[in-house]
Parts: structure tokens; sequence; C-alpha cells
């Protein structure tokens, strides 16, 4: 059986004046308010919108 990995992630900046195509990417992966925290399985697609938005968030991990 493999195991998962995890990823950790938190909005550190705040979505006002950023492109639309960022918020909906930050909503995407389960980010909401400022300060709010996600856990999510590393996948290609997951990485990829992670560094779509790598200004706006920060790896807990």
């Amino acid at each position: 059986m493999t195991e998962k990995k995890i990823v950790k992630i938190k909005l550190v900046r705040s979505l006002i004046g950023t492109r639309e195509s960022h918020r909906a990417t930050v909503r995407g992966l389960g980010l909401g308010r400022l300060n709010s925290t996600s856990e999510l399985v590393d996948t290609p697609a997951v990485r990829g919108m992670m560094n779509k938005v790598s200004y706006l968030i920060k790896e807990l991990n």
C-alpha cells in the first residue's frame, strides 16, 4: 500500500489586485481568506497550481 504525500499550504498575501485566473487558482487550492491553510495530495496538477500563485502562498511542510 502506497502512502500519499500531503502538502500543506497557507495564503500569506492578499488577492486584491491579482489576476482573476490567479484568484480562481487560489480558490481551487481550497484557500479562501488570508492566513487560511489547506492540506492537499501532492500531485503534478497541485504543484502546477502552486507554482502559478507561488507569490501568494507559503508551503508549510
